[in-house]
């Protein structure tokens, strides 16, 4: 059966997200603001939650209509078909979201909505009680100008819950944010790629799974493994052919440096859960020593953005010194992301381009900054 799907991404993730699903092979995409639908079928729904790395969630579209009264809500609710997604004995808690639209009371929303699919189920199945203690289907009506999209959750947990980050450090940066951060540097896996303030390793180690094709969701389940319209064979047939697309031969060369021994030892053991410490390393070694024998390469990082007055000059400070080391790196091509207005300024170098994104609630811009092309050698004669 054919279903209209929608991924959402973080505000300013939209195309590479839309990149990604049309690369797994979905049709009919279209992007909008922090979001990308497509067409799918059972399987492709696995296919997206296991293999989508921008993703946030995946989400399966029951309807979309415009309701600017409870009344109208209720009755366009009540007129989706509920019971080809929902059994007798099924659990289906109700979320609610509205942005700019008539409709604003959450819990109005939920409640109303929740009120149309018991008394359509009810009348479907012929009964006067639904008793929810089956499986969890968990349903999103969301308004945005008064446009509503009924949804279900077919993830589950965050698709950035990826299952090898036991441990993190103390601001860590989401896993589908920095496979975003890989995907938009357009990195190749042969070329040796550098994090000089990595933290617990999440740029590495994603770019670690994508040199290895690993896919970002192999060692999760998904809300909908437990719902009887999509066959659980789907997920070990998909979760199998997974496993086959693996390279088991790469020779990525990703290094991670920080300052800090006990974020590195997180770094490497977060590696290990996820297959990649074959190919990433990790060293503690502070800013003013960044070296490397590459003549080529990528810097991607994400450094202190400052968000306190009180550390505003230090961070200033510490974008000087990167702007005044990285320049001795010219075939490099630098990829920086920060809250900090003025970065350009500070590091003294404008950015070849420039990105609006969204590090969770905080503004950031992501710094691009290309390297030069290496000369050709002479040829002989």
């Amino acid at each position: 059966m054919k279903y209209k799907m929608m991924a959402t991404s973080v505000f300013g993730m939209e195309s590479v997200l839309a990149r990604e699903i049309k690369n797994l092979g979905f049709e009919n995409v279209v992007t909008e603001n922090g979001r990308v639908f497509f067409d799918s079928d059972e399987r492709g729904i696995v296919k997206a939650n296991l293999w989508l790395r921008c993703a946030e969630r995946v989400f399966l579209v029951v309807g979309k209509f415009k309701a600017t009264s409870f009344e109208e809500l209720f009755d366009k609710v009540t007129l989706l078909p509920w019971e080809r997604f929902i059994r007798e004995e099924t659990t289906f808690p109700v979320n609610a979201k509205s942005v700019k639209s008539k409709l604003f009371s959450l819990s109005d929303i939920q409640s109303i909505s929740k009120k149309a699919i018991v008394n359509r189920l009810k009348k479907s199945y012929n009964v006067s009680w639904l008793e929810e203690t089956g499986e969890t289907v968990s349903i999103l009506v969301s308004l945005l100008k008064d446009e509503v999209i009924v949804s279900l959750d077919t993830s589950g947990t965050g698709l950035h819950k990826r299952g090898y980050r036991e441990k993190a450090t103390q601001a860590p940066m989401k896993e589908t944010l920095a496979a975003g951060l890989v995907q938009l540097s357009r990195w190749y896996d042969d070329i040796p790629m550098i994090d000089p303030m990595c933290g617990s390793g999440t740029i590495l180690i994603e770019a670690g799974m994508i040199a290895k094709n690993i896919a970002p969701g192999l060692s999760r389940s998904f809300a909908c493994e437990d719902w009887p319209f999509i066959p659980n064979d789907l997920f070990k047939e998909e979760r199998r052919a997974a496993y086959a697309e693996i390279k088991q031969v790469c020779d990525s060369q990703l290094m991670g440096y920080d300052i800090d021994p006990e974020a590195i030892e997180i770094a490497r053991e977060n590696a290990e859960i996820a297959g990649v410490d074959d190919i990433v390393t990790f060293d503690v070694r502070p800013l003013k020593d960044f070296r490397s024998p590459f003549k080529k390469g990528y810097i991607l990082c994400n450094p202190p953005y400052g968000e306190r007055l009180s550390e505003q000059e230090q961070v200033k400070g510490l974008y000087r010194e990167m702007g005044k080391i990285f320049e001795g790196y010219k075939y490099w091509s630098k990829y920086i992301i920060t809250s900090y207005e003025t970065f350009e300024t500070a590091y003294g170098k404008k950015a070849t381009k420039n990105r609006k994104l969204y590090n969770g609630r905080i503004k950031t811009y992501y710094y691009q900054y290309f390297g030069e092309r290496l000369p050709k050698k002479p040829e002989k004669e």
